[in-house]
């Protein structure tokens, strides 16, 4: 059976689910993530058939390229999702999972264009541009059970 991770916006006009295996995180420093988030956008991945919206009340879509689409909260503005025209995957903000628990890091992209304010750490790669290094398939992590996590699990009815 596939685990599902499940995530929202702040408001919870949008909600959905995530079946794994998720791609690890891949930090985006292009000038589009930064003008959506205010800083860089941190996301995962997940393929079509594994995903599903529970609800998209606030859910809007904005054509931000000519390849990619974004996902976001209309009513409280929360950035989820990027999607590239013709696509099998769609890419989640990984802040709007609700656990995150091991998801790992994969690397940065788009490092050119990145803020003038930081410098980039972590993962395995820092490229400037897109072209992301080739890597293995993503490891299949184990899900933390909820009564393993110090914090309570409040879920929206």
């Amino acid at each position: 059976m596939v685990s599902k991770r499940e995530g929202s916006c702040l408001c919870g006009a949008v909600q959905f689910t995530a079946g794994e295996p998720l791609r690890p995180i891949v930090y985006c420093h292009c000038r589009q993530c930064r003008k959506q988030t205010g800083h860089f956008l941190a996301s995962t991945a997940t393929a079509l058939d594994r995903f599903q919206l529970t609800c998209d009340q606030g859910l809007a879509w904005y054509r931000a390229s000519e390849i990619a689409t974004r996902g976001f909260c209309r009513i409280c503005g929360s950035t989820l999702f990027w999607q590239r025209d013709g696509a099998d995957e769609i890419s989640i903000a990984a802040g709007t999972l609700d656990d995150s628990t091991g998801l790992i890091e994969d690397g940065h992209i788009f490092c050119a264009e990145k803020g003038g304010y930081y410098e980039p750490a972590g993962g395995k790669y820092q490229v400037p541009g897109s072209d992301r290094p080739a890597t293995p398939q993503p490891e299949v992590l184990a899900l933390r059970k909820p009564s393993m996590s110090p914090y309570p699990v409040k879920r929206r009815s």
